[in-house]
């Protein structure tokens, strides 16, 4: 009698498709510039309202306005203290730093009159670099207040109602602009210290050196960090590789004295002069 073979079924074994690998985000290459306002007052920091309009600040003027989409200008408010950094809220209120009086402040819906948030720890003074506060900004990580205290060199978080304020760095010459990247690490300018401060949510502190004068920062999304100078022989918007410490000047024409610094959700980045009286806008190609 024949042997009777009986065949053995196996479940084939599926492997799974690897899933494919994320193409790295690369920073632009180029940018177009669009000048977006030219001679109006002496604009000086930045940001967006929740309407994605532009604000800014004029220190000289003792001026906070609004740039509308058809290029007009609406003032928000006359403030002879010096206004300086602007942090927009959500329920349309705008803290504002304001650097002769050393101080922040809130200016709520509607409202012509501010009020005030703190009276920082510093006093300001005509030494050299010991002017009051400057840039200031929102960390959405914890949804408080970053505020550089430019005479003392300290760096402080405040809530947004000015009651806890907790000290973050010290020994900076003269920080004066802030920006925080998704992970909540923090970036402070030092302006007449020649460098850029990394405070991460540990408390652990990184200098990236080779600057002039910096006076405002912002991440980029790419990795690396947006760096205005305004130093006069540099005077130029400078992207600072943060994995390998490398600068590379992305525009320096037609400027003065740069000082604000913004970007908005497309990328587009946006800087402010001064004394060149002027807002650029510059858009990724």
């Amino acid at each position: 009698m024949a042997a009777t073979r009986t065949a053995v079924l196996t479940t084939p074994t599926v492997l799974p498709t690897p899933s494919p690998t994320p193409m790295p985000r690369v920073a632009p290459a180029q940018y177009r510039a669009q000048v977006l306002l030219r001679g109006v007052g002496r604009p000086d920091d930045l940001a967006f309202d929740q309407q994605g309009r532009l604000l800014f600040s004029d220190e000289i003027d003792g001026t906070i306005n609004r740039l509308n989409a058809d290029g007009s200008v609406t003032r928000l408010l006359n403030d002879p203290a010096g206004p300086e950094g602007l942090v927009p809220l959500p329920d349309g209120s705008l803290i504002f730093a304001e650097q002769t009086t050393n101080r922040i402040m809130r200016l709520a819906p509607g409202a012509n009159t501010p009020t005030v948030v703190r009276t920082l720890p510093g006093t300001p003074s005509s030494a050299p670099c010991k002017d009051g506060v400057d840039g200031i900004a929102l960390d959405p990580t914890t949804n408080t207040l970053i505020i550089p205290d430019s005479p003392t060199g300290n760096v402080y978080r405040m809530s947004l109602d000015g009651k806890t304020f907790t000290l973050l760095a010290s020994g900076i010459t003269r920080p004066v602009g802030a920006g925080i990247d998704a992970q909540g690490n923090i970036y402070i300018a030092d302006e007449c210290g020649g460098a850029v401060w990394r405070v991460t949510p540990a408390g652990n502190l990184t200098r990236f050196g080779g600057f002039g004068m910096p006076d405002d920062v912002e991440p980029d999304g790419y990795g690396n960090l947006l760096v205005i100078d305004l130093k006069p022989s540099i005077h130029a918007l400078i992207r600072l590789n943060l994995s390998d410490g490398q600068h590379e000047v992305l525009a320096s024409q037609g400027y003065i004295e740069p000082q604000g610094l913004a970007i908005d959700a497309h990328g587009d980045i946006f800087v402010s002069d001064d004394y060149a009286d002027i807002i650029v806008k510059y858009t990724p190609l």
